[in-house]
């Protein structure tokens, strides 16, 4: 009888251990890099087959004349001329800048007021029943709508941008926090307040870490929300004491009726907005997801 008791309970023994080292091995993060080839297969290579499949349907309708008019179709060649031309004569970084450097300050901006109003709205229901559905509304109102009042009260200048920005941008932000709030879990908060976390470090060290994926899908969303909003700014409020910006530089090229213009404009604001998201948001929406167990690190 004892000797069957010692068996079973080493086989529990074994078993236990079998499912903790079963454990361990989930929560293991591999840590080794891929190797460069498999690198370039998964990430490098495919936007670079899909840019050079448009590039080529661009040419073949060019070549082809399936668009036989260049001022409406120019090629690629000629954009290439334009965007080479504008690099030689130290044009094009200054266009590149004008634009860049207001909507990364209107985004500042935007964030520094976001993110206490959707702490507010999240956190206080009379807040949130009286400013939820105005946020929720000026999120949805397309931001050129902003641009003439926006002239109106301040005059074609700097501040006009900035306040389209943060009209664009602003309840984006919030929204999304107040949506990472809403996800986070309600045993969360009751442990930081067993803790003793109360006040601004129950908000500081509980309720923001954890809205953190909601949070930076906000920032996401709302520096979209800013380029969009600037460029529109910029195209409808022309004024040459603003200096030349992107969105400038495309309505140059339509007043023009210049289209290797056009589309060196729209080609620059796409890459633009790509770098913005692949430099800044992307690695932190990473960070974000590895620190909860969401992603693995490779």
């Amino acid at each position: 009888m004892a000797s069957t008791d010692s068996t079973t309970v080493a086989k529990d023994g074994s078993d236990l251990a079998g499912l903790e080292a079963g454990l361990d091995a989930l929560e293991t993060v591999q840590t080794s890099r891929k190797p460069f080839r498999q690198t370039f297969v998964e990430k490098i290579l495919p936007p670079v087959i899909a840019v050079a499949l448009v590039l080529a349907a661009w040419q073949a309708l060019v070549s082809f004349k399936v668009v036989d008019d260049p001022t409406k179709l120019p090629a690629p060649s000629a954009v290439w001329d334009v965007v080479h031309t504008a690099w030689l004569q130290g044009e094009l970084l200054g266009y590149i800048w004008t634009s860049v450097s207001r909507g990364l300050l209107g985004f500042c901006f935007a964030l520094i007021i976001g993110t206490p109003l959707g702490l507010l709205v999240a956190r206080v229901k009379f807040v949130r029943a009286a400013l939820g559905p105005i946020l929720s509304g000026l999120q949805s109102l397309p931001s050129v709508a902003w641009v003439p009042p926006a002239v109106i009260w301040l005059g074609l200048n700097n501040s006009m941008m900035y306040a389209v920005i943060l009209l664009g941008a602003v309840p984006s932000i919030a929204n999304g926090l107040v949506s990472g709030v809403d996800q986070v879990s309600p045993l969360f908060l009751r442990a930081g307040r067993t803790l003793g976390a109360t006040g601004l470090k129950h908000t500081w060290h509980i309720v923001l870490p954890a809205a953190l994926p909601g949070y930076v899908a906000g920032l996401k969303q709302g520096w979209a929300f800013s380029w969009r909003s600037l460029m529109a700014a910029e195209i409808i409020a022309s004024f040459p004491d603003l200096g030349v910006g992107l969105g400038q530089l495309l309505e140059n090229g339509r007043n023009a009726s210049d289209m290797a213009m056009v589309f060196e404009a729209i080609l620059l604001i796409l890459v633009v907005g790509i770098a913005i998201d692949l430099l800044l948001f992307s690695p932190l929406e990473r960070w974000v997801l590895r620190n909860r167990g969401l992603l693995v690190k490779s």
